[in-house]
């Protein structure tokens, strides 16, 4: 890593512990937690940001890859964001940036009751990983235009469970079918969450599309280390999905939120 590139990383250690010794309390993952999650891994839920809450992200995966992301409570059923990143970031290589910032805007039609999953409506033109020029992809497609189901039950904790539907944009791969999503969230203790969801990948199995069918099952844990710091290991395409995977991607995750 050379001098240029470890100064950034200390400026953006030091950015997290300052906002970490002003941040009021709050979780985001373990029993403990009073912070709704807007993704379980890579598939959205109807979580929102509280009005006047934000949200920085940064996640890192092969490649060098970097993207980061801040996202806000506008009103009480209404989230915002936007994010950008690129692949090369953190090595010697050269350093691909994606050429557009994603955007993701979501509002929840209905809120969870005891008989009722909470509902939301969203977009999100963000894929995840490399993003793949020849195809006009990312790795893993962009959710476009989606619908997110999310129902929470007290079992040991927290059990929670998600799912939807969605539309991505990024068809020219020749695949333009609409996908499916489901997940589940557990937390263990007042600071852990284990993760785990699936991505049937029906839009990523036809034309010149990467997927092999198998669809995307992916499994994570999430620890709350400090108010409002939360750190996040995710291992990806479990099932290998595509070629040149030879046991699962490996990504880390790190997430604070405040509310102003």
């Amino acid at each position: 890593m050379n001098n240029s590139m470890w100064s950034t990383v200390k400026r953006t250690i030091a950015l997290f512990l300052i906002l970490v010794s002003l941040a009021s309390a709050q979780n985001t993952a373990g029993d403990a937690a009073n912070i709704e999650p807007r993704f379980i891994i890579d598939t959205p839920t109807a979580g929102l940001l509280k009005r006047g809450a934000f949200s920085l992200e940064s996640n890192f995966f092969q490649d060098g890859g970097l993207m980061f992301g801040l996202y806000a409570g506008a009103l009480d059923r209404l989230t915002f964001g936007i994010s950008y990143g690129g692949v090369g970031v953190i090595g010697k290589t050269a350093v691909t940036m994606q050429k557009l910032p994603g955007v993701m805007v979501k509002y929840r039609l209905f809120d969870e009751s005891e008989a009722m999953p909470a509902i939301a409506f969203g977009f999100d033109s963000q894929g995840k990983e490399t993003y793949l020029d020849s195809l006009e992809r990312f790795t893993i497609k962009s959710r476009g235009i989606f619908i997110a189901a999310s129902k929470n039950y007290a079992f040991l904790g927290y059990l929670s469970f998600h799912g939807g539907v969605n539309w991505s944009m990024e068809k020219k791969d020749g695949d333009k079918d609409m996908d499916v999503f489901m997940a589940v969230e557990k937390s263990v203790g007042q600071e852990l969450s284990l993760l785990a969801e699936y991505d049937f990948a029906f839009n990523d199995s036809h034309g010149r599309a990467i997927g092999q069918g198998k669809g995307y099952l992916n499994a994570g844990i999430r620890w709350s280390l400090a108010n409002g710091l939360t750190l996040g290991f995710d291992l990806k395409n479990v099932v290998k999905n595509q070629q040149n995977v030879t046991f699962a991607n490996r990504t880390l995750k790190v997430e604070y939120v405040r509310t102003l």
